[in-house]
């Protein structure tokens, strides 16, 4: 029995790999299998060099160290984790900086009903490597610092309320977060090969000054969620604290969905689905369960209406794939010429017909060469 036909029929350190699951229409059934995209086959590259279905479109919003557009706001370097919020009849991209050394923050993007730019400006300044993070449901933007000793800042999208600190939700090298509404709780992720699964529980929903921090433990594969001492991580790391706790590797994006949180692992190129309802792990994606991947170096993660999970690659072959609710992985998207830099940021409009994403180091290699894209096409709204 190989390692692929094991894993199919295995428990994985009280992660349960299951074939054909789903409990909604909006569901995953685990795990994925390579497959065709629903959209088809990629066409050639287009002028700004993206392979996509036919009938899409793409277009550059923005460059790193250039103005966005009209506006005068110079867009920020190495553009990384990002979300949209409803403006009225239009919308707001926001984006995160991975800079270090207090160079990082979030800059944002002010949409009309047409799409078209209106104004851009920054919401977060003096972190360093705001990474990924998670939107509210009271629309407000989670933006993560990506180091040994960093924290959560919440942010206001239209830069109008000041940038908070949220030293209750931990700190630790923060990659992502998701918000889980039912049971009023933020799930986080962890960068590092030995990182853990988070969740933090505000004393009050909506105001995320106090609560508690807890980690994912495993104990002979039955699963608890259990607080963390000491949730400033000093000077023992908060994935040190609680013995038992779940290891994983490399945590990245998070998405939240009908009981839900989808997560990714770049050490082992896996797609997790935390069953909140059941309290049961699942793997969602792993690229040992397939034949041809066509999904490697998984990072930031988001969904679409109709049940879609869109992953944005950290390496592989710089795509964005699909896994579908009908247990399907495949391309949506390729970027040609860009294999030393990085896709994230992926995020849909509040209707749902715009994806926009990012390459962080575009062409040149370089944090100064990051390039922010809009997709506008046909996506499903059935399936």
């Amino acid at each position: 029995m190989d390692r692929r036909q094991f894993l199919r029929a295995a428990v994985v350190g009280g992660s349960v790999v299951t074939l054909g699951f789903s409990v909604t229409r909006e569901s995953i059934a685990f795990p994925a299998k390579t497959g065709a995209s629903p959209y088809g086959p990629l066409q050639a590259a287009d002028a700004n060099g993206i392979e996509l279905p036919a009938n899409f479109t793409s277009r550059v919003i923005a460059r790193s160290t250039q103005s966005v557009a009209d506006t005068g706001y110079t867009w920020h370097g190495a553009p990384d984790g990002g979300a949209c919020f409803a403006d009225g009849t239009g919308w707001i991209y926001v984006s995160n900086s991975e800079m270090s050394s207090g160079g990082g923050g979030v800059s944002a993007i002010r949409f009309d009903a047409d799409g078209n730019i209106n104004s851009a400006y920054r919401i977060l300044s003096g972190t360093t490597r705001n990474c990924a993070g998670g939107p509210t449901p009271w629309n407000t933007w989670l933006s993560c610092e990506e180091h040994d000793t960093g924290y959560t800042w919440e942010t206001d999208p239209w830069g109008v309320k000041a940038p908070v600190r949220r030293d209750a939700m931990g700190r630790f090298k923060h990659e992502a977060a998701a918000c889980d509404p039912d049971r009023e709780v933020i799930y986080q992720t962890e960068d590092t090969s030995d990182g853990c699964f988070y969740r933090f529980v505000p004393t009050t929903w909506g105001d995320l000054s106090a609560g508690k921090l807890q980690v994912l433990v495993d104990s002979s594969g039955a699963l608890s969620w259990v607080d963390v001492p000491d949730p400033d991580g000093s000077p023992t790391p908060t994935r040190d604290q609680v013995p038992g706790a779940k290891i994983f590797n490399g945590g990245e994006g998070a998405f939240y969905r009908n009981g839900y949180c989808y997560f990714t692992t770049k050490g082992d190129n896996r797609v997790w689905a935390y069953d909140a309802v059941n309290n049961q792990l699942h793997i969602a994606y792993d690229d040992n369960l397939t034949s041809n991947p066509p999904l490697t170096g998984v990072d930031n993660i988001t969904g679409a209406a109709v049940g879609d999970l869109y992953v944005a690659e950290d390496g592989g072959n710089m795509e964005i794939c699909i896994i579908t609710p009908d247990d399907i992985v495949a391309p949506f998207l390729r970027v040609a010429g860009q294999s030393s830099s990085e896709l994230c940021g992926v995020a849909f409009n509040p209707a749902g017909n715009r994806m926009y994403f990012s390459s962080q180091r575009g062409t040149s290699g370089s944090s100064s060469g990051g390039i922010t894209y809009e997709v506008t096409g046909p996506f499903r709204t059935t399936r």
